[in-house]
């Protein structure tokens, strides 16, 4: 997929700083409420908004690169972007390849959804987005995994009779569940993974700790809650 950039109004860089002049922030666009592409072609959502605040308080100039969640991690590590905030969770297996920032939302239950609430899931087709902790989780519960390339294939898998339910964070899936009457949200969750932070390359040590302190600026003022309150993406902290 062609890269679509998008700059943001920030803060100029101060004096004396090692790393590029712009920050290039990379995402999904296509996970709601945590990224998505609006109406007008811009990225939007919890994250936006979100990397704004913190580019704001860290004295960064920052832009917007969308990139497919499949690449998203080689993509960062060869350059093509210098963070990523794409509602990826912190796990072992990832900060092996890249670094992480503090988590900025708590880990964010991992719901069902199918066509009928009485799917029995120990002997079911899950669907799953590739390169997730979803995926991970499936594949190691022993059922039987289908992934897809984006979340809106993971339901689709559902509606079509490929899957007969898709886990992803519940935070996506309540939204779908409720605008659509022929699909419903499980009873049983799952919480998985140590929340969701930015990804760094690991020789960016000096950006980490410019992301960490703002993260932990928010927490402390409370404008991360109020945030999390507004786009609906779990726990508050």
């Amino acid at each position: 997929m062609s890269k679509l950039i998008l700059t943001t109004a920030a803060l100029a860089l101060t004096a004396g700083m090692s790393f590029a002049d712009t920050i290039r922030m990379g995402t999904e666009g296509a996970y709601p409420p945590y990224n998505f592409i609006n109406d007008a072609g811009e990225v939007d959502g919890f994250e936006r908004e979100l990397g704004d605040e913190l580019c704001t308080r860290a004295k960064l100039t920052c832009e917007w690169v969308v990139n497919d969640w499949d690449s998203i991690i080689p993509n960062l590590v060869s350059g093509n972007y210098d963070t990523i905030i794409a509602g990826m969770s912190i796990t072992a297996e990832r900060d092996e390849v890249i670094d992480f920032t503090q988590n900025y939302t708590q880990p964010d239950p991992s719901a069902y959804m199918a066509l009928s609430a009485d799917v029995d899931l120990s002997g079911a087709v899950i669907a799953a987005q590739t390169n997730t902790i979803q995926a991970s989780f499936v594949a190691a519960s022993g059922a039987t995994l289908v992934e897809f390339s984006t979340p809106e294939e993971t339901v689709a898998a559902v509606k079509n009779g490929e899957a007969d339910a898709v886990l992803a964070d519940k935070s996506y899936l309540a939204p779908v569940a409720e605008g659509d009457a022929d699909l419903v949200l499980l009873a049983q969750q799952e919480l998985i993974g140590g929340g969701v932070g930015m990804g760094l390359r690991e020789s960016d040590a000096e950006l980490r700790g410019k992301f960490d302190a703002a993260i932990g600026s928010m927490k402390s003022d409370g404008s991360l809650n109020a945030l999390i309150a507004k786009w609906g993406v779990g726990e508050q902290f």
